[in-house]
C-alpha cells in the first residue's frame, strides 16, 4: 500500500526548487516573488507533479499575508503618517483609484467579464510589487531620495487599501455562504467595535505583556507574544466574520509606535518572509497553466495593457504633482507592474463566486508578467531618463520614513550624552536598549528609545541600519568582540562603526576589528579630572598641557607595543609611576 508523501518530503521539494528559481530570478534582477511562483507551477501537478494539495498548503501559507498586515501596520506610527500625509493621501490615493478605473473599464469594455468581475480583477491590478520595487530602489541607491520617498508613499497607500478592497469583494460577493451572513450595517458594527477592541487591548493588555517579557529578558518568549498578538487579533476578526488582514494589520498600528517595534519585526520578518514565500509556491501550483496555454495571446496583450496603461497614468499624476517629465517617467515604469497582492484578492474573489478559477489563473499569469517586464523597462529607458545636469548622488538626502543618521545602541549614562551631542548637532538618532526601566525613564524626559538587542543585525536592520552613516555601540562591559563588529560592518558597510570600550583589554582585543573608533569609556573624564585638580593645585596650564600630553603619547606607545604583541604586561616602563622632573 503506498503512503502518501509526507510533509517533511513536501518541504524539502519545496525549499530545494524554491531556493535554486528565487536564486536564479534574483540573480537576473527579476526579484523573489517570480522566482517562487516559477518553482511552484513547476514542481506542481501540472508539470512534474511532485507535491499536490495545494489549497491545504495555500491555506497554511494565508499567515504570511497575515504577518505581513502586520508588519505594515508597525509602520504607521502616527509622526510618519503625517509627515507623508500630502504624498500618502494625494499621490498614493489617486494612483489606486485611478489606475483601478482605468484598467477596469480595459476589462469590462475589452473582454466578456461582468462589471463586477471586472472590478474585482482591475482594482487588483492597480497595486504594484512592494517586494520588487523596494528592492530595485535600494540597489539604485535612490530610495532614500525624494522620488524614493513619494514611490514609498504610494506603495505604502497600496498596502492600506487592501482592506477596502477585501471589504468591497467581500460586498459583492455571490457566494450563497457569505449572502447568509450578517447584513452590511451589522458588519460595519462589528468592525468598529473590533477595532475599538483590539486598541483599547493593545494599550491596555499587549503592551504591558511586552514590557513583563522584555523585563524577564526573554527572547523565545518575545517571539511567541509577537505572534500570539498577531494570531489573536486574526482569529477576533474572523470569529465576527471579518477580514483576518483587517485584524493583523490593526494590531500592528496598535504597537507602531511602542518601544518594541523593532523587536517586534525583527521577530516577524523570518516567520512572515517563509510562509510568504509558501504562498506563491502554492499559487504557482494553483496556476491552470492549460488555461494559460489555451489563450496565450489574451494573456500577453493584457499584460501589456495593464503595463502600458498604469505608466501612463502615473506618469500623468507624477506632472500633475510637479515632477519633472523623467522622474514622472520613471515613477510610471517602476509602478507598471502588478503586485503580489493581486493574487490573493483573486482568491477573494474567487472565494465570492466574482470570478471563476481560470479567470483567476489567467490574470494571476497576466501579473506575474507584467512584474518580469520592469527590470527590462527600467534598464531600457535609463538613458532617457538620465538626467544631464544632475551628477551621480546629487539627489540623496537624509535617511527616509523611521530611519536616522545614526543608530545608537545602549541609552545609559554614556549613551545619553553621545545621543544629546548628535542630536545638538542636527543629526537624528535612533536609541536602542534592553533595559526597559531605562525605556520608560526615557519616555518621561521625551527620548523615544526601542527595546531590543541592538547587536543583532536583524534588529539593526529593522532600525535603519541600512541607511544609517553611524552605528554607535555604547553599551556597558565587553559586549562586542571583533567578529561581531566585522558582521556589522559586512552587513552596514556605509555606516562608520564606534565602539565604548570598558578598559584597556577590550581595546586590544578589538585591534582588528573594522570599528572606526574605540573609545575607553573613562578616559578622557579621568583626564578631564587631572587638568581640573592640576589647576586648582596652581600648576600653570603650560604644565598641564606638557603632562597630558607625555600621558597621551606614553599610553599610545604602549597600545601599539600591546597590539603588536598581544601581551598586556608588555611595555611597562611606559607606565607614569614616579613624579616627572619640570622644565622651568
Amino acid at each position: 500500500m503506498n503512503q502518501p508523501p509526507s510533509m517533511l518530503h513536501d518541504g524539502f521539494l519545496l525549499l530545494g526548487f524554491a531556493m535554486v528559481f528565487v536564486l536564479v530570478f534574483r540573480r537576473l534582477g527579476l526579484g523573489a516573488t517570480l522566482g517562487y511562483l516559477l518553482a511552484g507551477a513547476v514542481v506542481g501537478p501540472q508539470v512534474l507533479g511532485l507535491v499536490g494539495e495545494a489549497e491545504q498548503k495555500l491555506g497554511i501559507a494565508e499567515l504570511g499575508i497575515t504577518l505581513l498586515l502586520f508588519l505594515v501596520g508597525l509602520e504607521l506610527n502616527p509622526a510618519r503618517l503625517w509627515r507623508m500625509k500630502r504624498d500618502i493621501l494625494g499621490l498614493g490615493l489617486l494612483q489606486v483609484v485611478l489606475c483601478g478605473a482605468a484598467i477596469t473599464a480595459v476589462i469590462n469594455f475589452g473582454t466578456d467579464f461582468s462589471l463586477t468581475a471586472a472590478i474585482a480583477l482591475g482594482l487588483p491590478l492597480a497595486l504594484s510589487s512592494t517586494a520588487q520595487v523596494l528592492p530595485m530602489l535600494q540597489a539604485s541607491g535612490r530610495l532614500r531620495t525624494p522620488f524614493g520617498e513619494r514611490t514609498f508613499a504610494i506603495l505604502l497607500f497600496q498596502d492600506l487599501s487592501i482592506i477596502p478592497m477585501i471589504t468591497l469583494i467581500a460586498a459583492m460577493s455571490r457566494n450563497p455562504a457569505d449572502a447568509n451572513g450578517p447584513p452590511g450595517w451589522q458588519l460595519a458594527l462589528y468592525t468598529v467595535l473590533a477595532i475599538v477592541g483590539l486598541i483599547l487591548a493593545g494599550r491596555y493588555l499587549i503592551r504591558p505583556l511586552f514590557r513583563l517579557i522584555g523585563n524577564l529578558g526573554e527572547r523565545e518568549m518575545f517571539v511567541v507574544a509577537a505572534l500570539f498578538t498577531v494570531m489573536a487579533s486574526a482569529a477576533v476578526m474572523e470569529a465576527l466574520g471579518l477580514s483576518t488582514a483587517l485584524g493583523a494589520f490593526i494590531a500592528g498600528v496598535m504597537l507602531a509606535d511602542s518601544p518594541y517595534r523593532h523587536e517586534l519585526e525583527a521577530d516577524v520578518e523570518p516567520f512572515r518572509s517563509i510562509l510568504l514565500g509558501l504562498f506563491f509556491l502554492a499559487v504557482g501550483m494553483m496556476l491552470d497553466l492549460h488555461a494559460i496555454a489555451e489563450r496565450p495571446l489574451f494573456v500577453l496583450a493584457m499584460a501589456l495593457s495593464l503595463v502600458a496603461v498604469k505608466a501612463a497614468v502615473i506618469m500623468g499624476i507624477g506632472l500633475a504633482f510637479r515632477m519633472s517629465w523623467r522622474s514622472a517617467l520613471a515613477l510610471g515604469l517602476l509602478l507598471s507592474q502588478g503586485g503580489e497582492f493581486g493574487f490573493v484578492l483573486f482568491a477573494q474573489a474567487q472565494h465570492a463566486q466574482l470570478i471563476a478559477p481560470e479567470a483567476a489563473s489567467l490574470f494571476g499569469a497576466i501579473v506575474t508578467l507584467s512584474m518580469a517586464t520592469t527590470p527590462f523597462l527600467m534598464a531600457l529607458t535609463k538613458p532617457l531618463r538620465a538626467d544631464p545636469g544632475k551628477t551621480k548622488g546629487a539627489e540623496r538626502q537624509g535617511p527616509t520614513g523611521d530611519a536616522a543618521n545614526a543608530l545608537i545602541v545602549g541609552y545609559g549614562r554614556f549613551g545619553q550624552t553621545v545621543a544629546q551631542m548628535l542630536n545638538a548637532s542636527g543629526l537624528s538618532v535612533t536609541l536602542i536598549d534592553t533595559d526597559v526601566e531605562m525605556i520608560d525613564v526615557a519616555g518621561g524626559f521625551g527620548a523615544k528609545v526601542y527595546f531590543g538587542d541592538g547587536t543583532r543585525l536583524d534588529l539593526l536592520r529593522q532600525a535603519g541600519a541600512d541607511e544609517a552613516a553611524l552605528i554607535l555601540f555604547c553599551m556597558d562591559g565587553d559586549q562586542m568582540d571583533a567578529a561581531a563588529l566585522d558582521a556589522v560592518h559586512q552587513a552596514f558597510p556605509q555606516a562608520a562603526i564606534f565602539v565604548r570600550a570598558f578598559d584597556r583589554r577590550a581595546v586590544v582585543r578589538l585591534k582588528d576589528s573594522p570599528a572606526k573608533w574605540v573609545i575607553r569609556e573613562v578616559m578622557e573624564s579621568a583626564v578631564k579630572m587631572a587638568r581640573l585638580a592640576l589647576a586648582e593645585t596652581g600648576v600653570s596650564e603650560e604644565i598641564i598641557a606638557r603632562a597630558e600630553d607625555m600621558y597621551r603619547v606614553r599610553d599610545k606607545e604602549r597600545l601599539k607595543i600591546q597590539f603588536e604583541g598581544g601581551d598586556l604586561r608588555a611595555a611597562r616602563d611606559r607606565i607614569i609611576t614616579e613624579p616627572q622632573a619640570q622644565e622651568s
